[in-house]
């Protein structure tokens, strides 16, 4: 469930890089500047789709009602209620050039407006992120789909997503090529997207069908 102009592959860093020190002068130096962090900005836009086996109106009325699926459907991501339409999401470990980093983030399920659902993020309270912020904006719509099953009719929930990540590096790595960090960077971006983004339509579409007590097709597969 994810469509990009850019190619994905799975990939992990399980090696520090760091500068190779030809003194102890330039040691110290290295030791000082990892706690002088700068920050380097990875953006990435998305978009695709997942179809649901029942009206608009059905479909709605399930979105809705997160609070009672969104929780579940999040596993194995650690989910904390905030307010009414919020929640704090831990999204999991990733690390790249030694550099590990744990997402926790809290996002908002905003009520439809004029058809359209919004998500953003908002903070969580007594929580400061560690060396990155997030911005996250996504948009889903919902589109009557020109298929149809046994059942009925097909909904079709677009969806976009806009983020936007600030990550708050060391020096020392900054005195690798910017290049190579950036491509680094957008990558585990991509592929912290396309774990969450794949496992959670897959869970959603899931759940739908079994609040409508139908059975799931197990040949299903995700759309591209």
């Amino acid at each position: 469930m994810l469509s990009r102009k850019a190619e994905y592959k799975s990939w992990e860093i399980t090696e520090a890089v760091l500068p190779v020190a030809s003194s102890q002068e330039e040691a110290e130096d290295i030791l000082i500047e990892a706690n002088v962090a700068t920050v380097t900005k990875f953006y990435g836009r998305y978009q695709d789709f997942m179809e649901m086996p029942a009206p608009i109106e059905k479909v709605a009325e399930y979105l809705n009602a997160h609070s009672s699926w969104f929780s579940r459907c999040a596993e194995p991501m650690k989910v904390q209620p905030l307010g009414e339409n919020g929640y704090a999401l831990v999204i999991g470990r990733f690390s790249a050039f030694g550099y590990d980093v744990e997402p926790k983030i809290g996002l908002e399920l905003l009520p439809p407006d004029e058809g359209i659902y919004r998500i953003r993020t908002i903070p969580i309270p007594d929580y400061q992120p560690p060396g990155y912020d997030v911005d996250y904006r996504a948009s889903l719509q919902l589109v009557k789909s020109d298929t149809s099953t046994s059942i009925g009719g097909v909904t079709r929930v677009e969806w976009e997503l806009d983020l936007i990540v600030d990550l708050h590096f060391p020096k020392f790595i900054q005195r690798l090529p910017k290049s190579i960090i950036q491509s680094t960077g957008d990558r585990l971006l991509n592929q912290i997207v396309r774990q969450v983004s794949r496992r959670l339509t897959r869970k959603v579409q899931e759940d739908f069908h079994k609040s409508l007590e139908i059975p799931f097709p197990a040949n299903s597969k995700q759309k591209r």
